[in-house]
């Protein structure tokens, strides 16, 4: 967890951070911590690390219970499959229908449409074909500027409510790439109202967005229990609004 201090508030837990120089962020007070105790950086009076940090929460703050070490975080490869295509993979697979419109231009005059089209529920591009690609690094900028992004192999995704095939003539007109148009319970503008809602009405909240891919909203919260996320279901729909816990019990 990143922690920080400044001349504004004494440590803190941060969850979103401005990584200017020296970096700023906010959130709930961290009982007990002595920076004399941990290394860290400073700067102009601000004070900050990354650590693993142990505490009981009582709504408000985090008291500590064990002395903070250091975090340990894995270089991982971004995980993909979240962005993967709900259609199935046509005979011969994925691949341009007509490649003088799999441009990146295309692809975004064909997205910007299709805000515009009746039922709109969002937009991603699966890229999975990189997956086939051997020896791919993401982590390597010279792969990255080789490989990812090509108009012709990725999938450009459009979701709708109602019928999505009446969509496709429009979207067609534009865009010649692999294209997967798939069917949705609530509009953009729907889940995005529900992330409004949530802001006002769940306690701890620190962040939100509208996850796409999903069909649902994800609210960040600093501590989320079992029985909230159950109040949450019940409220709004289960699945429709998902809880993620800044805090997590030791061991998990």
């Amino acid at each position: 967890m990143f922690v920080l201090a400044n001349q504004e508030h004494g440590p803190q837990l941060c969850a979103a951070i401005d990584f200017s120089f020296p970096p700023k962020c906010g959130g709930p007070d961290i009982a007990g911590w002595d920076w004399n105790a941990v290394e860290h950086s400073e700067k102009g009076g601000v004070r900050w690390g990354d650590y693993r940090v142990v505490g009981t929460w009582d709504g408000e703050k985090l008291t500590l219970t064990e002395p903070p070490r250091t975090a340990e975080r894995p270089d991982s490869p971004p995980n993909r499959s979240r962005f993967a295509s709900p259609c199935p993979e046509p005979s011969g697979g994925w691949r341009a229908v007509t490649p003088a419109k799999a441009t990146d231009e295309a692809r975004e005059a064909a997205i910007t449409r299709a805000k515009k089209l009746p039922g709109y529920a969002g937009s991603w591009l699966d890229q999975s074909y990189l997956d086939e690609i051997e020896g791919y690094d993401s982590r390597d900028y010279r792969f990255v500027e080789r490989y990812a992004n090509d108009p012709k192999r990725l999938v450009l995704n459009l979701r709708f409510t109602g019928d999505v095939t009446t969509r496709e003539p429009a979207i067609r007109e534009l865009w010649g790439g692999p294209l997967c148009l798939s069917q949705a319970q609530h509009t953009k503008k729907e889940l995005q109202i529900f992330q409004q809602r949530a802001f006002k009405e769940i306690k701890g909240v620190f962040s939100g967005w509208v996850d796409e891919p999903k069909g649902q909203v994800e609210i960040g919260v600093w501590l989320a229990t079992p029985e909230l996320q159950h109040e949450v279901d019940e409220k709004y729909g289960k699945g429709l609004v998902v809880l993620h816990s800044f805090l997590r019990p030791v061991g998990s």
